[in-house]
């Protein structure tokens, strides 16, 4: 019995998660920023991806930092799609860090301290170093082992050879302990890093490939390296400004980047970091790749945090900020004034605003098409008619939400496409908003804490839309 547990809590782990947005993989255009009609996970919304495209193909060129974004619109209009497709396309090299806006509040630091964290996350330094290496084929590896046991160390000789030179050089007991690790054999093309020590092995030489009548498929050819057998190589190393705080700042240095106890970070640490990396630039050393916030429901900040934004985007070291709202003109936390998207006019007039609209039938229809291939959820034609009709009617989330519901009543009637009737059936389980409401409205007497005004007058009309 015990076994049996064992194997199913192995497999649960393999399955892969399936989240909101898991489906996108970019922003969808083509190499003159238009936008495809539907491409890479994105459907619709032309406008915003168009000029989503042209704020990314700025960032790629280095030619605005410092910026801010705004992307509006009603909730389920796809403005995360669209950060997220930014963040794909963008790639692994740039610094792409999310944040939602009720996040700030539950840290265990100030609000500022948190956010300026977060630029920092963002603000990437590519650093240059030049090493030398020795690259070369392993033509012959000599080991001497002592006749007796902790007599002696070992010893031993590597002969190496390039297309032009061959060398012998002499091993000490680390070089023979880290070939056999690697388990470097003659005919490997490998690289030593002479500082580190360190041994790389490139792949066989193509000269070796008839060595063996069979070869697994993770072996890798390579040809035998040209020219000396040592040379120079620049090594890049990409990290970001938090990462070097981190590591400058806490007693424990990196490993405080894998338990998470940053903490606050002092202002003098940053001005020593912001120094030293300005001196390395103008060394040629390294160089800062501006990369993106995204700060999601950017409504929920509150006038402390706005001011702070409105100082730190005047910093030369300051990503791309995107951020995003659902909300139409109401208050901006922390005070009593009103302004749109809860967000202060003198911060709203540094942003660039992309609107999204709401989505038609046939492009619901068509997101609807990717997430059931995303689930892996086959339907019939019928049934996603009935779906789209669905999410046209109450909101695309909630027919999302359907998919999954009608997959497992589907299977529980030993089905293996989903029909209308599971559909049907899934629709009279689950309500949308807009029936629970009534729902609320026909029974909130019966309810604890009811408050009858509400939904008295014009008010009620205002919860039933």
């Amino acid at each position: 019995m015990t076994e049996l547990k064992l194997s199913e809590s192995r497999d649960l782990t393999r399955i892969e998660r399936i989240g909101a947005h898991s489906h996108i993989r970019g922003l969808g255009l083509d190499s003159s920023l238009e936008p495809r009609d539907v491409s890479e996970g994105m459907v619709g919304q032309a406008q915003a991806r168009k000029a989503a495209g042209v704020i990314l193909q700025m960032i790629k060129d280095g030619k605005i930092a410092g910026r801010a974004i705004l992307l509006a619109g009603q909730p389920g209009t796809g403005k995360t799609a669209i950060a997220m497709g930014m963040a794909k396309s963008l790639g692994l090299e740039t610094p792409f860090s999310m944040l939602s806006g009720s996040e700030i509040f539950s840290l265990e630091m100030s609000k500022t301290e948190a956010l300026m964290q977060a630029f920092r996350k963002s603000i990437g330094v590519r650093i240059k170093e030049e090493t030398e290496i020795i690259e070369g084929e392993v033509v012959e590896i000599q080991i001497d082992r002592p006749a007796v046991s902790g007599a002696a160390s070992k010893t031993g000789k590597l002969t190496l050879k390039t297309t032009d030179m061959e060398t012998v050089y002499d091993l000490g007991a680390k070089m023979i302990e880290a070939l056999a690790k690697e388990k470097v054999q003659s005919g490997d093309v490998i690289a030593i890093d002479k500082a580190s020590g360190k041994i790389t092995k490139l792949g066989r030489s193509f000269s070796r490939s008839r060595d063996y009548d069979a070869m697994g498929p993770q072996t890798k050819f390579v040809q035998c390296p040209d020219g000396e057998l040592q040379k120079r190589k620049e090594v890049v190393h990409s990290v970001t400004l938090h990462e070097i705080d981190v590591i400058n700042s806490r007693t424990q240095g990196f490993l405080a980047l894998f338990t998470g106890d940053t903490g606050e970070i002092r202002a003098e640490v940053r001005e020593q970091i912001d120094t030293k990396v300005a001196e390395w630039r103008e060394e040629g050393k390294a160089e800062i790749v501006p990369g993106v916030l995204f700060i999601d429901e950017v409504h929920m900040l509150d006038i402390e945090c706005f001011s702070f934004l409105n100082r730190a985007l005047e910093n030369e070291m300051a990503p791309i900020l995107v951020v995003a709202t659902n909300r139409g003109i109401t208050s901006i936390r922390g005070t009593n004034y009103k302004s749109p998207h809860g967000i202060p006019i003198d911060l709203l007039d540094r942003l660039l605003i992309i609107t999204t609209q709401p989505y038609s039938e046939d492009e619901i229809r068509k997101i609807l098409d990717i997430r059931c291939q995303e689930e892996d959820v086959e339907m019939s034609e019928d049934a996603k008619q009935l779906l789209t009709k669905i999410g046209h009617e109450t909101s695309l989330r909630y027919a999302i939400h359907l998919i999954t519901a009608s997959a497992l009543n589907c299977q529980k009637r030993k089905g293996m496409v989903v029909e209308v009737q599971d559909i049907t059936r899934v629709y009279s389980l689950f309500l949308d908003v807009r029936r629970s409401t009534q729902y609320l409205m026909e029974y909130q007497k019966e309810y604890m804490f009811n408050e009858a005004s509400i939904v008295d007058g014009g008010d009620g009309d205002a919860m039933h839309d």
